[in-house]
């Protein structure tokens, strides 16, 4: 993977997380007061995980046709990134606690964040084979 495709990559990145805190301002200004929190997180989690994917289709031309590794190294490193900000800043930058930054993790209280991790690292290649060049 080249320098160039590793800071595409980061710019696709960055515009994913804008859309990911746009997801979040919806959840709680718009599907929490009409639908409860117990079911806006795991409906979030959805809408994000599809942002994620349809933002990786129509950025996809950015990238090029490479290699099948390529793909999946620009979700390991979205993957990476997405950690790295939920922790480092969720810490450091927002002051949560680490237990309440864990939280992301509780599928049992309806958070998929799990889910938003996985569309960030298979859709690349997912894309990749849908477009025919991996």
């Amino acid at each position: 993977m080249t320098a160039g495709i590793i800071f595409k990559a980061a710019s696709i990145w960055f515009i994913l997380a804008l859309l990911a805190m746009v997801n979040g301002l919806f959840r709680d200004n718009v599907l929490v007061p009409s639908i409860g929190q117990s079911l806006a997180l795991p409906v979030s989690g959805i809408v994000l995980c599809t942002i994620i994917f349809a933002a990786t289709f129509i950025s996809f031309p950015i990238f090029g046709n490479s290699e099948s590794m390529t793909y999946l190294l620009i979700g390991m490193q979205w993957v990476l990134m997405t950690l790295i900000f939920e922790f480092v800043f969720g810490h450091y930058v927002f002051g949560k606690s680490w237990l309440d930054i864990l939280q992301v993790f509780n599928v049992m209280k309806g958070n998929l964040f799990i889910m938003v991790l996985l569309a960030s690292l298979v859709s690349p290649i997912l894309v990749a084979k849908i477009k025919g060049v991996a």
